[in-house]
């Protein structure tokens, strides 16, 4: 058997993993970072991402005549999580140190290592619940120029000046099956050494086995991730008051996201809680281009599409186009069926569609600013999002209502929609921008959306009628449910030191990022507000390497 020897130990090269293994190293430690992929998936899912971070009163917000503050962001948060339940204790405590980080030294502490921010920040999950319930009250999300693989760059970076000094060791293609545990204490952990393989990032890899290995460690970070890739772990895990469990899903994240690590920190003693909270997503399309099974692509909608469910209801109030993520989940799986539809206009998709994860956005990825610019010209939406409308299996575009409709019940094989219910639906919508004033909840959060300068300009389209030809062509989408997140798991103490089955910190065993919940064994409660994820797994990640080496 193969044993290697080091201070600190970090179970999982994804984002948070990357932190831990490079606060622990700048503090002086000899650290090993293992991870079961290649080299080619250092970083995780964070690679994927689009980049979004939630940042509380910052500069872009200010630029963009956004007022904001600490007490206003924590109120929207605990409006937003629902903290009820007596293991709410750590993740409360979490999240609230979470949001002081958002509002205090976040943007500072990114900017140091490289991450500069696109200039227009996004509104998403905005809620459209009372001023108490959940959703942000003002646009958070902001854009890492250069999207998910610019934050991995800047902390490779960071790991890269440590391995050249000697501090850090990087070994990938180590599946760990077993954290050791010594006197009650983590002592290390133990796996498989797996062969080679050169597959393409994110795509599925073998695990044919060449050896054994170990590593005996003073202290073990376990950042392994969620379950996300796993569907039938998922439905395992799915909360009655969602509903029933999806029948057909499609995968957010690679087949290799499947919880195994948290499993092995049960298995060493570790406790788990909220299992049952998890975050996926209602308008997922399948990927033309898949890279793992089940590929499955979020759309980033703006609030114009009509959205209407399996039946051919419209979709009332607060469930609207990036207003209420979970709350629509439940209101999708309430019909009996897992999709639902968007009814939109070319002008819609042109301004208003956004496809989330790096490769779909290569002009914010890529860093040009002439890219950028084309999303302000012509009638195009951007290339990747054109490429989905054309080549795209969920997606219908049709001059003619009648038949637009007629195309979405071919799609499913079922006549669930009724042409005339339908056209009636869209016309009644219509008639609602005959004045400046209207009763339609979704026109008006329109409107309210416009007067934000950051949708005007990029981010909604103007009102406008869907049946007048010259906005069209009409277009369907037919909307999937999409798995992305785990917001349960490892319980963990603001140290995130993990906690046993008695609530005492386990000595020589911290967690971080998905696994850990993102702090805490859940610091979003129930629900997210978006762009806490990536900024969740750098803040937990952070605690668990400054404190497995003894900085705090």
């Amino acid at each position: 058997m193969e044993t290697e020897r080091a201070d600190v130990l970090v179970i999982g090269a994804g984002l948070a993993g990357m932190t831990a293994a490079a606060e622990a190293a700048e503090a002086g430690r000899k650290v090993i970072l293992l991870d079961q992929e290649g080299p080619q998936s250092l970083g995780g899912q964070a690679f994927w991402s689009f980049g979004g971070l939630f940042l509380v009163d910052s500069p872009e917000q200010r630029r963009m005549g956004v007022r904001d503050s600490r007490d206003l962001a924590l109120r929207d948060w605990l409006g937003t999580a629902g903290f009820h339940r007596p293991e709410d204790r750590w993740p409360r405590a979490w999240a609230e140190a979470y949001v002081d980080f958002a509002a205090g030294e976040k943007r500072a502490w990114l900017r140091e290592r490289g991450v500069r921010f696109f200039p227009v920040v996004g509104w998403a999950e905005r809620g459209g619940h009372d001023a108490s319930g959940p959703g942000n009250s003002v646009p958070r999300f902001h854009v890492a120029w250069g999207t998910g693989p610019a934050l991995v760059e800047a902390l490779e970076r960071r790991l890269r000046a440590q391995q050249e000094a000697g501090r850090l060791r990087l070994l990938f293609r180590r599946r760990v099956d077993e954290i050791v545990m010594r006197a009650g204490a983590a002592a290390g952990a133990q796996g498989a050494i797996l062969a080679p393989d050169e597959a393409p990032r994110g795509a599925p890899t073998n695990r044919r086995e060449l050896g054994a290995f170990a590593v005996e460690a003073e202290a073990v970070i376990l950042a392994s991730g969620g379950v996300g890739g796993d569907l039938e772990k998922v439905r395992a895990l799915w909360p009655e008051r969602l509903g029933p469990a999806p029948r057909a899903m499609l995968s957010g994240v690679p087949a290799h996201v499947d919880g195994r690590g948290i499993e092995i920190a049960a298995a060493a003693g570790a406790r788990l809680i909220n299992r049952d909270r998890m975050w996926h997503y209602v308008e997922g399309v399948r990927n033309w281009a898949p890279i793992w099974p089940a590929h499955g692509i979020r759309i980033l909608p703006g609030p114009s599409s009509m959205w209407f469910d399996a039946f051919g209801r419209r979709l009332e109030a607060p469930y609207l186009p990036g207003f209420d993520t979970l709350g629509t989940l439940e209101r999708i799986l309430r019909t009996g069926r897992d999709h639902s539809w968007f009814v939109l206009t070319q002008k819609i998709i042109r301004k208003e569609f956004a496809l989330s994860g790096s490769e779909q956005n290569p002009d914010l990825t890529g860093r040009s600013w002439r890219m950028v610019a084309r999303r302000a010209v012509g009638r195009r939406a951007p290339g990747p999002v054109e490429a989905f409308k054309e080549k795209g299996a969920d997606f219908i575009v049709r001059e003619d209502p009648r038949a637009l409709v007629e195309a979405m019940n071919a799609m499913t094989g079922e006549d669930l929609l009724d042409p005339a219910d339908m056209l009636e639906q869209i016309a009644a919508r219509d008639a609602q921008l005959d004045n400046p004033f209207c009763k339609d909840a979704q026109i008006m959060a329109i409107r309210n959306a416009r007067r934000y300068r950051g949708d005007r300009l990029i981010r909604t389209a103007p009102p406008h009628k869907l049946l007048d030809p010259a906005n069209g062509p009409l277009i369907a989408v037919r909307l999937n449910i999409l798995t992305r997140k785990t917001l349960g798991g490892i319980e963990t103490d603001l140290q995130a030191r993990a906690l046993g089955a008695d609530g005492a910190p386990m000595p020589g065993l911290f967690a971080a990022g998905e696994a850990a919940g993102f702090g805490g064994g859940g610091l979003h409660g129930a629900r997210a507000l978006e762009g806490t994820f990536l900024g969740g797994c750098i803040f937990s990640g952070r605690a668990a390497g400054r404190a497995a080496a003894g900085r705090s």
